[in-house]
């Protein structure tokens, strides 16, 4: 009995795999995008969460990437796209790159989702999110006009091409250097997403 009970451990620790990696395995927590992503930065490794504001998954899933983010290796970019998979998100998809354009996401990002999450309010269209910038003391002006504006317009472009290449079903999800993809279904959690993340950001450091 004790035998068989410690030569898997041995043969686990031998190999350097531990049994929470050996836990994680193409096609159960994550997948393998039939074509891969471009990224941004050819030296190092991409993460990118989907997500919508309107999303109380993605709401809840933001103090786990906050913490993520205080240790993210310097070898790792992280960046955020909003998901669009209906003309309905299209408004928030805007407003998120607006505020990324007036370099205010800090006060902005964080504040949406609270706004419509814990106070319940109804913000899913261009005249109420231009409302709501307003609360924040974000200039009226140059916020409409970066959400109308042509920059913005190809932004979300983008991120509707991205979003349909990505193959994700749902909000949040995350990819991997363009070759991953996993969220709380695949991995078993929500708890656990960004254990497959760290999971896939070795095995790519590996390579």
């Amino acid at each position: 009995m004790l035998r068989r009970t410690f030569l898997p451990l041995f043969l686990s620790l031998v190999a350097g795999v531990s049994f929470a990696d050996a836990e994680i395995r193409e096609g159960q927590q994550y997948e393998v995008l039939a074509t891969p992503l471009a990224t941004q930065a050819a030296d190092k490794i991409e993460v990118v969460e989907l997500f919508w504001y309107g999303c109380p998954h993605c709401y809840h899933f933001e103090p786990e990437i906050a913490a993520w983010l205080k240790k993210k290796p310097a070898d790792v970019n992280f960046r955020r796209i909003p998901a669009v998979f209906d003309p309905r998100w299209v408004p928030h998809a805007r407003a998120y790159f607006a505020a990324e354009a007036l370099g205010v996401l800090d006060k902005f990002h964080n504040a949406l989702f609270k706004a419509i999450h814990e106070e319940e309010q109804k913000i899913f269209d261009e005249e109420s999110l231009l409302k709501f910038a307003d609360t924040l003391a974000i200039d009226h002006a140059a916020f409409k006009d970066a959400f109308t504006g042509f920059a913005v317009d190809a932004k979300v472009k983008q991120a509707m091409q991205f979003t349909r290449a990505s193959g994700i079903s749902g909000v949040p999800s995350m990819i991997v250097n363009g070759k991953y993809r996993t969220g709380a279904q695949l991995a078993g959690g929500q708890d656990k997403v960004l254990k497959v993340v760290d999971f896939l950001v070795d095995k790519e450091r590996a390579r």
